[in-house]
């Protein structure tokens, strides 16, 4: 029995001596490598704030207090401390959430796994503890420097400095990455801050060098003051919080629980917003993740503790083939700029980077500005490629619509993870992308089924120069290749089955990764007896007149789609169908419009109907006795 196996709560923290803190601290990292390398998960950014998180809970009384995490990825370590050691089914259907989670505790309050948004939350709470008379409660925010890239957070500092006796903790976790190092002109203030010496070092030399001087009173009077007033710049850079009207503690070490105790009381006595700068280390007591220099230990599937390697090598997957294919894309048009936020390598960037870093852009955790930086590009004579998760495309709707598709700006955004992601629970699936890009004028899309469709995808997509165009593929490991028995205007036949004569005829349309589930749902429907014409249009928005021609053609249209169903691509193909005097009664499959609790794909798919066997059954259902 260790020191972790006795804390079931903050108070049990908070009675431990001191001297017992380093152990624990050790125990919590082992715990850490050996359960999270079992499970997969969020593994660097936790060895990172052991010590903090430590502090914060022995500093703050959490309820009373609340702790919000920017991004919640960096809350496994408050998991344990508040009562949850079971790590056995992390990010697994039933098991914790790979985020903090108001079902599990009454410790957690965010579901925060979009960055830039703690700071936001933070002025709310602590608004409302105002305006209701608590005035012992305390907000403490979490934030990583990565995430203070994002506009987000400096509105909400904006706001945060305008009350003067707001109880709000700003811990900045100034590690130098996100998923990858931090860019930008807040990350050089930062290391400004790591760097600096410290003002009084560098007044000491000024009075010590100012008196051997033998210069007259008035004059080193005057000599140090002007020392003091440029000093203040160069080694208290602080000043840009400070000049806000926040107050700064820092930089402190994030490693020294002491330090960070004593740093986190001063900022909880106080009475006002206080930002603490914590120095830590990604990965920190795990060597394999300490000499990472690819961040390869931020988000982990299974791997061997002692080595950090993968128990299982990926299969090549779809990040893997854009990756590939930018870069033969990017040696043929020097117009080709790519463009990422914060993701260089989760996206599948680096390859281009490595090859024209003079085309590669970083912007930090700012889709917004991202979306209509592309636009600036855009009409100045380039191409740009916005890749980003497709759940991360939501943040910058208006700019795609606004600045983007307004301007008619030949701009490509891929969107990674498209449909279900699965274990990194309800913010992570991207699911919201097709109905929500459908309304965008001239916005064209497309949903690649396998490698040959997604390359073909991309050429075509930076060969418009006039409209938005969106390429959007899954997570995970490639599908075998599934090609057109037959074309029929743009829209791809990938099964016929011919049927006795008379037979009634469906058409079954996969939308993307569900063309195998479309292929699946044919045969089925093929053994009842019916003609079965399977189609897999890879691009979908605007809907291709070709299938539009199909549905009416049939007796019945099923339609299967991993994005939410209500305003998705099969309620457009029943509008354009209607729109053509087509009554053809159609079935549509997709994602309810809910959020997902976190489990892998299949069992989402099987929880939400969207399966072979769902969809033959709603076909057969559907299909009424002549």
């Amino acid at each position: 029995m260790g020191l972790l196996a006795g804390i079931s709560s903050p108070a049990d923290l908070r009675r431990l001596k001191p001297q017992q803190l380093p152990a624990l601290a050790a125990e919590i990292r082992d715990f850490l490598v050996h359960n999270v390398s079992r499970t997969g998960g969020h593994l660097g950014p936790n060895l990172g704030v052991v010590e903090l998180t430590l502090a914060l809970h022995r500093v703050f009384e959490s309820p009373k207090d609340t702790f919000v995490f920017d991004t919640g990825h960096q809350s496994y370590v408050h998991k344990l401390l508040t009562g949850r050691q079971d790590f056995s089914a992390l990010r697994k259907q039933g098991g914790l959430s790979g985020y903090p989670s108001r079902t599990e505790s009454e410790h957690d309050v965010v579901e925060n796994s979009h960055a830039s948004t703690a700071l936001s939350w933070a002025d709310g709470i602590a608004r409302a503890n105002q305006v209701r008379g608590f005035d012992d409660r305390h907000v403490i925010a979490v934030i990583g420097d990565g995430a203070l890239t994002g506009g987000m957070a400096w509105e909400a500092l904006n706001n945060i400095a305008e009350s003067e006796d707001r109880r709000v903790i700003i811990v900045v976790n100034d590690n130098g990455r996100s998923y990858s190092p931090t860019i930008g002109g807040l990350a050089h203030h930062l290391d400004t801050l790591r760097t600096t010496r410290g003002y009084e070092q560098f007044l000491g030399w000024g009075k010590r060098t100012l008196s051997r001087s033998g210069a007259p009173g008035r004059f080193a009077f005057q000599a140090l003051h002007g020392l003091k007033k440029g000093l203040k710049d160069v080694v208290m850079p602080q000043g840009m919080f400070e000049d806000l009207g926040i107050k700064y503690i820092g930089p402190v070490d994030g490693h020294d629980e002491a330090a960070m105790e004593r740093a986190l009381q001063r900022a909880r006595d106080f009475g006002a917003p206080v930002i603490v700068h914590a120095i830590t280390e990604k990965g920190r007591g795990y060597t394999p993740a300490e000499q990472d220099v690819a961040d390869r230990f931020h988000a982990v599937g299974r791997i061997h503790p002692e080595t950090g390697l993968p128990v299982a090598p990926s299969r090549f997957g779809w990040t893997s083939v854009f990756a590939d294919e930018i870069v033969r894309i990017g040696r043929r048009r020097p117009d080709v700029v790519a463009i990422t936020a914060a993701m260089l390598h989760p996206v599948g960037l680096a390859p281009f980077a490595a090859e024209f870093p003079e085309r590669t852009f970083d912007v930090g955790i700012a889709e917004q500005h991202a979306a209509t930086s592309a636009a600036g590009m855009a009409f100045a004579g380039l191409h740009p490629v916005v890749a980003v998760y497709a759940t991360f495309l939501n943040r910058a709707f208006d700019q795609v619509l606004m600045d983007v598709a307004l301007h008619k700006a030949g701009v490509t955004f891929v969107l990674d993870r498209a449909g279900l992601t699965g274990d990194d629970g309800a913010s992570h699936n991207g699911m919201w992308d097709m109905a929500m890009l459908r309304i965008v004028p001239g916005l064209r899309l497309a949903a690649p089924r396998d490698e040959p469709t997604l390359r073909a995808a991309l050429r075509t997509a930076v060969d418009v120069d006039d409209a938005p165009t969106v390429v959007r593929y899954p997570k995970g490991a490639l599908v075998d290749d599934i090609p057109a028995v037959t074309e029929l205007d743009g829209v791809d036949v990938i099964a016929r089955h011919e049927g006795p004569d008379g037979a009634r005829r469906v058409l079954v349309v996969g939308i993307g990764s569900m063309a195998g589930t479309a292929l699946a749902t044919g045969e089925a429907l093929a053994a009842h007896g019916l003609a079965v014409t399977v189609a897999s249009p890879t691009w979908v928005l605007p809907v291709p007149a070709a299938l539009v021609k199909l549905a009416g053609e049939a007796d019945l249209v099923v339609t299967l789609e991993d994005g939410v169903v209500d305003g998705g691509i099969g309620s457009m193909l029943a509008q354009r169908s209607a729109e053509q005097g087509i009554t053809t009664p159609q079935v549509h499959r997709g994602i309810p419009l809910q959020f997902l609790d976190h489990a892998t794909r299949d069992q989402i798919a099987a929880a939400t109907r969207l399966t072979a066997a769902d969809a033959t059954r709603d076909a057969l259902a559907a299909l009424t006795p002549r």
